[in-house]
């Protein structure tokens, strides 16, 4: 692909796909009297490592979530405190900040500790305490994260997803609140509950489908990770893991989700793009083929054509994708940063998408930048600010002060000796993700208790 003849300063870049590490005074003041005691707090174990307690159980919170800013190769199971990680984690003024200084205008954050979906709040016992605690952190991120600076942030939230009138229930709670995202599984079989094509979840689709609620469907949100054999390199789960979107995807086009629910759209959240021109294309071929002897109807359209009603498409840098973006649809295209992931474009991600953007036209380059990501979430930061101050070039201009690293390294650097695999990751911490996925295969090591 050709480079591009835009000028990154002048884009106006919004991201759908970063994430927040949670302040360890997130909760107080935000429970019932009754749980009050039993809210998750922040402590410092024997190791000094700084995690979330609740419930008994300690959940990490750093890692590979929290390295913006670091040199690659301190990369791994580090950083473990507050202190080691950029303040822009988990303090959303600095977050501001951060963004100014990378260029972007506007954020929607996944949470990190309660995982991408909730599995945290959901394994608790007291099902109240869950509710109490899912809804406090719903309202945490909606008044004190997105609501501390308007037009800057797309806020996201939870669902308690045990029980679907509860969903339901809370999603119409949100968005009354001006929530137009909520994050869910790609994958809800492998958290142990229903698949997308039962009826038990009619009523989240119901009110999602009423209040026109973008779904966004995180890679590793079914508590998996993709890995054809733990003795892999990680690298190679690291390769495959978007991947797993185009077989939720798949699973969805091909539901009853898309046609009784006219009005729910997913995002395919950090999935990448440049596989859906193959899926779309099989996906036409399959029904020309297949759709009268399995009884198949999609309404007279295509399968391509449904799909580009109900699905967004969210990648964080994918040339061979935009060489094919008149395959995919333009209009479902949008953004991601991924800060503070250690895949993330921070704070060069307008340097880096402006080499992929080739002789797209100024129109689409606006689209996928920001255009379609303000349309689809319902975002208006031009309420805020003049357009003219939303340019990458404007937002850093007020940011110059911000060091954007890399940081010093805090050890000398030793490579290892072979490449890690997934249970060299485990030997060195527990975490849910990869406990998850060891405990599937059948080779998690015994656990200690909290």
């Amino acid at each position: 692909m050709p480079s591009s003849s835009v000028d990154p300063a002048d884009l106006i870049v919004v991201s759908v796909d970063d994430h927040v590490v949670e302040p360890p005074d997130m909760f107080e003041g935000r429970l019932p009297r009754a749980y009050a005691d039993r809210a998750p707090r922040v402590i410092e174990n024997d190791a000094g490592q700084e995690m979330w307690l609740f419930e008994g159980t300690e959940i990490p919170n750093f890692g590979l979530n929290a390295v913006s800013g670091r040199p690659q190769e301190e990369y791994g199971i580090e950083p473990t405190r507050f202190d080691e990680i950029r303040r822009g984690c988990w303090d959303v003024d600095a977050r501001v900040e951060d963004m100014d200084a990378g260029g972007v205008l506007a954020s929607l954050n996944f949470p990190s500790f309660p995982q991408f979906c909730g599995q945290i709040f959901a394994g608790t016992e007291d099902k109240g305490l869950a509710l109490a605690v899912l809804q406090a952190y719903n309202d945490w991120h909606v008044e004190d994260w997105a609501g501390a600076h308007p037009g800057r942030f797309i806020p996201l939230a939870l669902v308690p997803y045990w029980d679907p009138e509860l969903m339901a229930a809370e999603v119409h709670r949100v968005a009354d609140r001006g929530v137009r995202a909520i994050t869910w599984s790609e994958n809800p079989e492998k958290i142990g509950v229903p698949s997308f094509h039962s009826p038990h979840w009619d009523p989240f689709w119901r009110a999602c489908d009423e209040r026109e609620m973008v779904i966004c469907l995180h890679i590793g949100s079914s508590s998996a990770v993709k890995l054809p054999s733990v003795e892999a390199p990680f690298t190679t789960m690291m390769n495959l893991q978007p991947t797993a979107v185009m077989d939720t995807a798949a699973d969805l086009l091909w539901s009853r989700v898309i046609r009784e629910f006219p009005h729910i759209r997913f995002a395919l959240s950090e999935g990448s793009i440049g596989w859906i021109p193959y899926l779309l294309e099989r996906a036409d071929y399959v029904y020309e083929h297949h759709a009268r002897w399995t009884g198949t109807d999609f309404g007279g359209r295509l399968p391509s054509e449904v799909f580009r009603d109900h699905f967004l498409a969210c990648f964080i840098e994918d040339a061979a994708g935009l060489r094919l973006l008149d395959l995919i649809g333009p209009d479902i295209v949008c953004l991601e940063v991924d800060y503070p992931h250690s895949d993330s474009t921070w704070p060069h991600t307008p340097e880096r998408l402006a080499r992929t953007l080739g002789d797209l036209d100024r129109g689409t380059v606006d689209a996928i930048t920001h255009g379609n990501a303000l349309r689809h979430f319902g975002l208006d930061p031009f309420a805020h600010l003049p357009r003219e101050q939303c340019t990458v070039g404007a937002l850093r201009a007020r940011a110059t002060h911000v060091d954007v690293g890399p940081a010093e390294p805090r050890r000398p650097f030793v490579a290892p000796e072979r490449p890690l695999t997934l249970m060299d990751m485990l030997s060195q911490a527990a975490h849910p993700l990869l406990d998850d996925q060891a405990e599937a295969e059948g080779v998690a090591p015994e656990k200690e208790s909290a």
